[in-house]
């Protein structure tokens, strides 16, 4: 507790208005007195814990379908080591000492009320982050003493910890500004509309088949997680939120009206490695590391809104025609998520770029492939797809400044709550309610409403709107984080067991189809005049060496209790599922 390290000049120059930058003798042993007496220190104490909400990363779907690499191997998870583990109670020991320092401090009773609307909320949401991982957990809500305090508590049941969650985010939105305005200086700081919404994403998870794995569809939760939802959807829509017109601006236009939270980046003191992860390896500072695959390429709609499989849509194609035409007539969304080969790609102010993959025609740092033809063995064929993530790049940044990313993080958006809201909805019988927002979402998108306005979506029973409202959150969440935590909460995760993952390989060709030389193809790529129609395309399985199958177990939908900490701790059960006694789910 005793070592905090103020990092003032970066969070007075991000979302906390300082007067003056306050010099202490040592920063690092913090005296209570004197910061819970100052607000500009206060403040800075709590600035230290927003970090907990992260910021960008490209390999946050890592765990699902859109994204290449095979990250669950056999024994992935175990009890002794430290995968998909959240015992973070050194942050809870801070957030229970503001809650009690700031009570004895000599602060403005509306600062107190501030710092501990957000320490509540930081509560709930580091244990709500915890019981995911693992169900119940001990949730302790002062700052125990080492010395007199008894440290070998139990686990609260997952029941427990719910409410104790919901408690903390109802105190929370009764002491938090309503709305924290773009226009403020506090813009950044959690307020009451996120907090509305997060609660409710909190009893969408409580009513899931994760928690019920019993009565996964009609248990009693999902009345008030469809109450909650709704409440936060239309009390949001009515302070202002609403979705951005254009879907590639969700992010890069920064304080737009769907931003519900967002993390402050600012060059130079607070960047993202975004560009740097995503981008093809001659336009970054190295190879992607986070690459669409062709299944997820395949599950974009199309324009219509409906699969290009679908007999019955407007643009369908046989699997040879997709096969050589995907990019045609999709959901714009596509064209706005992801780089393929022969795309036009305006990056780094190169206004005719177009994108290659092809091996021997693209850059070494960006080919995939293993034509023969080209005379040289790819580099990349264990690690990239053919496909590139265009979404929330920053395509003016040269090659140079990829690591001056500073795109505000946006944590939490407007479509997730209508999302939310939707797929209560459905799980209570109101489909129509569901299909409204769909329609909305997809509205937005550009997808073409149909002579029926359903805008492609055919499903008219409660089954087929819980996938429909998965699809669309696979697509519009697309490497935002939410793919794999919703095929968990869902009780779905046999969609990622056994599972391989492809890319796809173009090699260039004459109009007649045979291959085209190589050097005519290199001197027509130099010069962008390569299309994606000179290219014939053909299916890789990746990656071509090393681990290439997934293997999720059913013990996934709850994660074991590290054994360090079970050694620590004589009076803590290991879950059910991990062969201890402790029920993690709500039956």
């Amino acid at each position: 507790m005793k070592k905090i390290i103020f990092t003032m000049a970066l969070f007075c120059g991000s979302f906390f208005s300082c007067q003056d930058i306050l010099e202490i003798e040592d920063i690092n042993n913090y005296n209570p007195e004197l910061v819970w007496n100052d607000e500009n220190l206060a403040n800075a104490y709590m600035a230290n814990l927003y970090p907990m909400f992260g910021n960008w990363s490209p390999a946050a779907d890592a765990f699902s379908q859109q994204l290449a690499g095979i990250p669950f191997y056999s024994d992935r998870v175990t009890i002794t080591n430290s995968e998909f583990k959240s015992w973070n109670y050194s942050r809870i020991r801070l957030i229970n000492q503001a809650l009690v320092e700031v009570e004895k401090g000599r602060l403005s009773e509306s600062a107190k009320k501030e710092i501990t609307g957000q320490a509540l909320f930081m509560r709930a949401y580091s244990y709500f982050e915890m019981v995911q991982y693992h169900g119940g957990v001990p949730y302790i809500t002062v700052p125990q003493d080492r010395y007199e305090d008894d440290l070998f508590v139990k686990r609260n049941t997952t029941k427990e910890c719910f409410d104790l969650i919901l408690k903390d985010l109802d105190e929370s939105i009764k002491l938090l500004p309503e709305r924290i305005l773009a226009s403020s200086a506090n813009y950044g700081k959690i307020d009451a509309s996120f907090a509305l919404a997060f609660k409710a994403k909190v009893m969408l998870n409580m009513a899931s088949p994760q928690f019920n794995p019993g009565n996964p569809w009609n248990n009693t939760y999902w009345a008030a997680a469809y109450d909650a939802n709704k409440i936060a959807y239309e009390t949001l829509k009515a302070r202002g939120y609403r979705l951005v017109d254009d879907y590639s601006q969700i992010a890069l236009t920064e304080k737009g009206p769907e931003t519900i939270f967002t993390v402050i980046n600012s060059y130079p003191n607070k960047t993202a490695s975004w560009d740097n992860g995503v981008r093809p390896g001659s336009e970054s500072r190295g190879p992607a590391y986070a690459v669409p695959t062709w299944e997820f390429v395949k599950e974009f709609p199309m324009k219509d809104g409906r699969p290009y499989n679908d007999p019955d849509g407007s643009y369908y194609m046989t699997e040879e025609e997709f096969l050589q035409g995907y990019w045609l007539n999709r959901d714009p969304r596509f064209d706005k998520s992801i780089v393929w080969n022969g795309k036009h790609y305006p990056v780094s102010g190169k206004v005719n770029k177009r994108q290659y993959t092809a091996l021997g025609i693209a850059h070494e740092l960006d080919d995939f492939g293993i034509n023969p033809n080209a005379g040289v063995n790819s580099t990349n064929i264990d690690r990239y797809t053919g496909f590139f993530i265009l979404k929330n790049s920053l395509l003016n940044l040269t090659q140079a400044e990829v690591q001056q990313y500073d795109v505000d993080y946006v944590l939490m958006r407007f479509a997730e709550v209508m999302l939310n809201y939707a797929e209560t909805a459905n799980e209570v019988g109101k489909i129509d309610e569901a299909l409204m927002i769909l329609k909305q979402i997809r509205a937005r998108a550009g997808i073409e409403p149909g002579s029926d306005g359903r805008y492609g979506i055919s499903a008219r029973s409660k089954e087929a709107m819980r996938e429909a409202i998965l699809a669309e959150r696979n697509i519009e969440f697309c490497f935002e984080g939410h793919r794999f935590w919703d095929l968990r909460r869902l009780r779905m995760l046999n969609r990622l067991d056994g599972t391989t993952k492809h890319g796809l390989e173009a090699i260039a060709t004459l109009p007649g189809g045979q291959a085209m030389p190589m050097s005519e193809a290199r001197s027509k790529a130099d010069a962008y005049t390569l299309t994606e129609n000179n290219f014939k395309y053909s299916i890789l399985q990746v990656p071509r060496s090393g681990v290439q199958i997934n293997v999720v177990p059913e013990t996934y939908y709850f994660f074991p209790i590290q054994r360090d900490v079970l050694d620590r701790n004589p009076n803590l059960e290991q879950n059910s599922n991990w062969g201890g006694t402790f029920n993690p789910s709500l039956e």
